[in-house]
């Protein structure tokens, strides 16, 4: 059992909290329970993590409660953790019927929340901006629930991506608050991506340019949905069966 925070191991297992040593090891890191175990299924578990005294089929380095909790990003963590490989996509899907583009989304919970929505109603691919905020934060992982695990993702140029969607037939919405038509009066196609934006600035307007129709979400009271509201509301009106 590892017992001290400056074991060489778990120094370079600390390492994975910051994102530019998760890119460069391939590896990112998960807690508890479900999501290790849900990594597992997917086939991406490398080493569990724990202060159990357990048996794991999987590479198991042991460590003190103390040593966890360095590990760990939630104050009271659960007794395992997991050592990941990164999933990469690169490619844009070809024959997708739902996809969802991302355009500099910053708050972990909330592409937490759409990545869990994506995976529930049947989106073939999420692309996220390159400014969007980092995939393996682990708020957004836990967000998730393992949905993270289930999705194909890429991260892309947004502007490269509209054009080559379009380019395979894919009709490109942007959700939008100016020059917008009601989600009501536009017809479902059998493939059709959304655009969603900002928290606080919405879509760039070069991105808007490049859509081929633009809607809103009418409401009474408010401005605007949360990002991850509006997402899942968009999806349900235009889903397929």
């Amino acid at each position: 059992m590892i017992t001290s925070v400056k074991n060489d191991t778990i120094k370079e297992i600390i390492k994975l909290k910051q994102k530019k040593y998760r890119l460069q090891q391939h590896q990112f890191l998960v807690e508890g329970y479900h999501l290790v175990e849900e990594a597992r299924k997917t086939g991406i578990l490398e080493t569990v993590i724990t202060t159990l005294d357990e048996h794991f089929d999987e590479n198991t380095i042991y460590v003190s409660s103390n040593v966890m909790s360095a590990l760990a990003f939630t104050k009271s963590p659960q007794p395992v953790m997991g050592i990941c490989t990164l999933i990469e996509h690169h490619e844009l899907l070809k024959d997708g019927l739902r996809y969802v583009l991302l355009d500099n989304v910053q708050d972990p919970g909330n592409l937490g929340t759409i990545i869990r929505t994506c995976v529930a109603m049947g989106v073939n691919q999420l692309i996220v901006s390159n400014d969007s905020v980092d995939l393996y934060n682990d708020k957004v992982i836990r967000s998730t629930q393992g949905g993270l695990f289930k999705l194909n993702i890429i991260t892309c140029d947004l502007k490269d991506a509209i054009s080559a969607l379009q380019s395979n037939g894919v009709y490109v919405v942007a959700s939008s608050l100016n020059h917008a038509k009601d989600i009501s009066t536009i017809q479902p196609v059998s493939k059709m991506a959304f655009v969603m934006g900002n928290e606080g600035n919405g879509i760039k307007e070069e991105i808007i340019q490049l859509c081929d129709e633009s809607l809103y979400i009418p409401m009474h009271n408010m401005e605007s949905f949360n990002v991850a509201i509006a997402t899942a509301i968009i999806l349900w009106e235009f889903k397929y069966e």
